[in-house]
């Protein structure tokens, strides 16, 4: 068995993921690479792309999204919002509705088999030719299926949301819907098909899905791939046990890689890195917790903050805060930065401000605002 380090599984998915030297390729070439981009925050996911790249700015990242359509914005592994490479989305749709899924809201406000079906249905009747805003596609399946879909029974953050909600990220999973340009500050909802007519899931793609996992994450155990996929575990150990996988020890611990994948780069994990929220290599590596948070990281960087990555470990928090064309931003190291470590933290700021197109400012300092802010 080939036994590994942590320090160089670090190392293999710094280079993996573009952060210890730029990837080559496109926008849609990283989401490809990384097995998706969370973009919850599209900010955030502009950022995490333009990292990974030699001369891309968000206005690149936006523009394969909304002008080339190379990439498309929508419901990814665990039903979360991601940007993927559109040419991918075969694969994904038929991987994802492999996933066994069960409703989890309460049995009240559940809906039944059938009742998934035509909403899903008319969800995708809907945005098949149009971009709607929320309320608009609310208003389209409540006229198809019935009043039922658009009780206000689901908890959201002000107020409640109808009951058809509660599979909406299906949709985009099932590739019947995706995210369209804002409308003002109002997002919409479209159908891939209008740039992707010929989308058809792909044939046996779980398989697919996984090595892409393992070439980004791995090595990598059954109950970290359900966890990245929201799968059951059981569900998850089949899928490996039926792959062309390899095992190696990781520190003492077994876990898998794909085949012939056991290459590793020769040097030691380098480098500091301003990664924003939820950036996939920190959220993916994440089920490493205690690994990725070494002292007082597992404590300072639990939740959703940008975090600084110094050497493939989280080693520090930072902040931005926008002001017209100027960002001001704010690290706060773990610990005593060198002098050689102080010019990479501002080569690393530098290049941010040069993807998100402002001039930044630096300070030192506590990050005193709390996840997600």
């Amino acid at each position: 068995m080939t036994e590994l380090t942590w320090a160089q599984v670090c190392a293999r998915r710094l280079a993996r993921h573009g952060l210890a030297a730029p990837l080559p390729g496109t926008p849609a070439d990283v989401a490809a690479t990384v097995a998706g981009t969370h973009a919850q925050v599209l900010s955030a996911a502009e950022l995490s792309i333009g990292l990974r790249l030699d001369g891309v700015t968000r206005s690149g990242v936006r523009d394969a999204l909304w002008v080339e359509r190379s990439l498309v914005k929508t419901y990814g592994p665990r039903g979360t919002v991601h940007l993927l490479a559109t040419r991918d989305l075969p694969m994904w749709t038929a991987a994802l509705a492999a996933v066994p899924w069960q409703n989890p809201m309460p049995e009240a406000t559940r809906m039944d088999e059938e009742q998934t079906e035509a909403v899903l249905a008319a969800i995708e009747h809907a945005v098949a030719d149009a971009e709607l805003t929320i309320d608009e596609l609310s208003g389209a399946v409540v006229a198809v299926c019935g009043s039922w879909a658009g009780d206000p029974v689901m908890e959201a953050f002000q107020g409640k949301w109808p009951r058809w909600r509660q599979v909406m990220h299906l949709a985009g999973m099932r590739g019947a819907l995706c995210f369209g340009p804002n409308r003002g500050r109002k997002v919409t909802y479209t159908s891939p098909r209008r740039w992707l007519p010929d989308l058809e899931p792909a044939a046996d793609a779980v398989p697919d899905v996984l090595a892409r996992y393992l070439y980004a994450f791995g090595p990598s155990t059954p109950a970290r791939f359900a966890n990245w996929l929201s799968a059951p575990l059981a569900w998850a150990r089949n899928v490996f046990q039926t792959a062309a996988l390899a095992e190696v020890e990781v520190d003492g611990e077994v876990a898998w890689v794909s085949k012939g994948d056991t290459e590793v780069p020769d040097e030691p994990p380098r480098g500091l890195v301003l990664l924003p929220y939820f950036d996939t290599y920190a959220y993916a590596v994440g089920n490493d917790r205690a690994r990725l948070n070494p002292g007082i990281a597992a404590r300072r960087a639990a939740g959703n903050f940008q975090v600084l990555l110094v050497d493939g470990v989280v080693g520090g928090l930072w902040h931005q805060r926008r002001s017209g064309k100027r960002v001001a931003i704010t690290v706060e190291p773990f610990g005593t930065l060198s002098r050689g470590r102080l010019r990479e933290l501002d080569e690393q700021v530098a290049r941010v401000g040069t993807i998100l197109e402002a001039t930044p400012s630096l300070t030192i300092g506590e990050v005193t605002v709390g996840g997600h802010a």
